[in-house]
């Protein structure tokens, strides 16, 4: 059985989590319960949660929390779905923002699917250009960064949005740090000039240390022990 909690309010995905895990220890008071994230992943032990059952034929209660952000992990996740829809143990996927057809073939394989979403000013939200602040960040002016930030914010712009960009230009500038041509880089001519040209502003041990903590910004918002905007504009302050 599988429940699939995906979206952008992590604070209501996280309450709803709980929401089901007492539910389902009410119902299976011996249950066990077992959380797998990038850490303590691997495929042999989704197999292993597939078919097995604890002491006493008692059933195992799975969050598999965050691993969508890892390419390899989707397809090994997605090629076990149908064993995960069939077991008597329970599969409680927690996601954050997923592409339409990753969404569309978990739905079909979920007990329940139920996504959290905060609103979004998609009219304002229009006129606000996101790359302007990660050209920003490249050319490290924190003041127009922050200033950017903020405007982005008011206008609509999710916390997320903006540290998918952030974290995809911090990529970028490694890549180009690092590589003597676009290609090697797997950039395009364009992005790999620029982005060498912004990794300049910065020390390797530096843009390292960026990408460590962009990591952790989204995995402890979603863990909810942050707050994703609060969070982010530190990282902002701190570049």
């Amino acid at each position: 059985m599988i429940y699939f909690l995906h979206g952008n309010d992590f604070a209501k995905i996280r309450s709803k989590l709980q929401e089901i895990i007492s539910s389902q220890q009410k119902k299976n008071p011996e249950a066990s319960y077992f959380k797998v994230d990038a850490d303590s992943w691997s495929d042999e032990r989704l197999e292993e949660f597939t078919v097995s059952r604890g002491l006493f034929q008692n059933k195992f209660i799975i969050v598999l929390d965050g691993l969508f952000s890892d390419k390899k992990i989707v397809e090994e996740i997605k090629s076990f779905l149908p064993e995960m829809q069939g077991s008597e143990n329970i599969f409680i996927l927690v996601e954050g923002i997923l592409t339409k057809e990753i969404i569309a073939k978990i739905e079909k394989k979920s007990e329940k699917t139920q996504v959290f979403a905060t609103a979004v000013l998609k009219e304002k939200k229009s006129s606000f250009d996101v790359f302007v602040l990660t050209d920003a960040f490249g050319a490290r002016d924190k003041k127009r960064m922050w200033f950017l930030y903020q405007k982005a914010i008011l206008l609509g712009v999710l916390p997320e949005e903006i540290h998918r960009l952030l974290f995809w230009q911090t990529k970028a500038m490694i890549a180009a740090q690092n590589s003597p041509s676009a290609s090697n880089a797997g950039l395009n001519p364009f992005v790999y000039k620029k982005s060498l040209g912004f990794s300049k502003n910065f020390s390797k041990k530096e843009l390292l240390t960026f990408s460590e903590e962009l990591v952790c910004v989204y995995h402890d918002a979603r863990r909810g022990t942050v707050d994703f905007g609060v969070a982010l504009e530190r990282f902002v302050l701190e570049v």
